[in-house]
């Protein structure tokens, strides 16, 4: 084992930071469910901390969670209108996203019609 990491083969870091910027950016996942994908996988907290932390760096996750709302908000409100916010908040808690940040992002795409926060 010491031989391929030292051959550069096995790299937690780099794989954490890989993995956490391809879900946040491609799969659109918040910070909690990174956390849990990543300790899932074996990667050490510190480790899973800073690669969560990189993959927020360029765009900040409150900003992720308001981008996935709004992609998300036309099929809700489509389906069924007056569960739209309490859908919405359940859908960014999935997709791992921290309440502070859903309850900012149901807020401001929905305004007053959001419901009281349950997260």
């Amino acid at each position: 084992m010491s031989e391929l990491e030292g051959k550069g083969y096995v790299d937690d870091q780099a794989f954490a930071r890989w993995w956490a910027e391809a879900r946040a950016r491609g799969r659109r996942v918040g910070s909690v469910r990174l956390g849990q994908e990543l300790r899932a996988k074996g990667i050490a907290p510190a480790l899973v901390a800073s690669a969560v932390e990189s993959a927020f760096a360029e765009v900040p996750e409150a900003e992720r969670a308001l981008e996935a709302a709004r992609r998300r908000l036309p099929a809700l409100l489509r389906v069924r209108p007056d569960r739209a916010a309490t859908r919405l908040r359940d859908y960014l808690l999935r997709r791992g996203y921290p309440a502070g940040a859903v309850r900012a992002a149901v807020s401001a795409v929905l305004g007053p019609q959001a419901p009281p926060s349950e997260a």
